[in-house]
């Protein structure tokens, strides 16, 4: 059986007359009426029979109708399911992401991309923002989440998330209702801080110099880890944001007190390429990404 004649017969039963179904395809009704009579010798049955009006179904005709709607839709269905899964993202994508986010973002990045994109594969590198930033531009990192980043044309920055910086301390017993930190008051703590090229580290000397104040840094660390494991064992202080201190093993042997006057806020943005044009697989993981900073607080 041919399914375009299949179809031929399909729509002059439709339209009940082989001149209608004939301009609707665009064909001549002598070519059209031959394709019929093809299938009907094929099938060895009568389908259509003639009258003064157009056409009508003989039993025959209406069982191979009632097939052959069904056939065709089944091959339509096919047919989108071939194009959707050629269509479908597939190549291989370097995520970046920072420290703070790297712990608790990964195992859900990695279920919701396998689960959306299983034609692709994903690479994920950690990094401070700067180190990220340079290596989207030179092409190393396809797409990264970057905190603070400064203006870059080799860029394409998308801010997803502002969130409030703030001084963790050990908890301790009894500790009564966190209350925000004037901004003024942080030169009286020692700090364990990053170096100098960390994102936060330079919006924290930023508005330190704005403010007019002296920071007393007791300890200079990378590690963000490692910077709550010296605060818990009593060697100072961090500034950090509260998605930070959740990443860690014991969020609640911390508390985080906001700055006030003025609020110091850090930003979260993504960043791709300015220089090539975003592929089908780096606009579908940039969503992804974006859709699973959203929900962060709740991972």
């Amino acid at each position: 059986m041919n399914l375009r004649q299949l179809e031929y017969f399909i729509r002059v039963a439709e339209l009940g007359s082989f001149g209608k179904a004939a301009l609707q395809l665009n064909m001549t009704q002598p070519a059209l009426s031959r394709q019929v009579r093809l299938l009907e010798t094929d099938l060895r049955a009568t389908l259509l029979i003639r009258n003064g009006r157009g056409v009508v179904l003989t039993e025959i005709g209406k069982r191979l109708f009632d097939h052959g709607v069904s056939i065709l839709q089944l091959v339509a269905t096919v047919t989108e399911d071939i194009e959707a899964a050629r269509d479908e993202p597939s190549g291989h994508i370097v995520v970046g992401l920072p420290p703070s986010m790297t712990r608790r973002l990964t195992p859900f990045l990695v279920d919701t991309f396998r689960r959306e994109l299983p034609a692709a594969s994903l690479a994920i590198v950690e990094g401070l923002s700067t180190h990220l930033v340079e290596w989207i531009a030179m092409g190393r990192v396809d797409l990264g989440l970057v905190h603070n980043p400064p203006p870059n044309p080799a860029l394409q920055i998308i801010p997803v998330l502002d969130e409030a910086l703030g001084l963790v301390s050990r908890a301790a017993r009894g500790d009564a209702k966190v209350k925000p930190l004037p901004f003024a008051q942080l030169a009286d703590y020692p700090l364990i801080l990053p170096g100098h090229t960390h994102a936060m580290r330079r919006l924290l000397d930023t508005q330190a110099a704005m403010s007019g104040l002296k920071l007393n840094i007791a300890l200079e660390v990378s590690s963000v880890p490692s910077i709550l494991d010296l605060v818990d064992a009593g060697y100072g202080h961090a500034v950090l944001t509260q998605t930070a201190l959740a990443a860690s093993d014991r969020p609640k042997a911390f508390t985080l007190r906001p700055f006030r006057d003025p609020m110091l806020t850090s930003t979260l943005c993504l960043a791709e390429s300015a220089h090539k044009p975003a592929s089908r697989l780096v606009r579908q993981t940039s969503r992804l990404l974006r859709d699973i900073v959203s929900h962060a607080e709740s991972l």
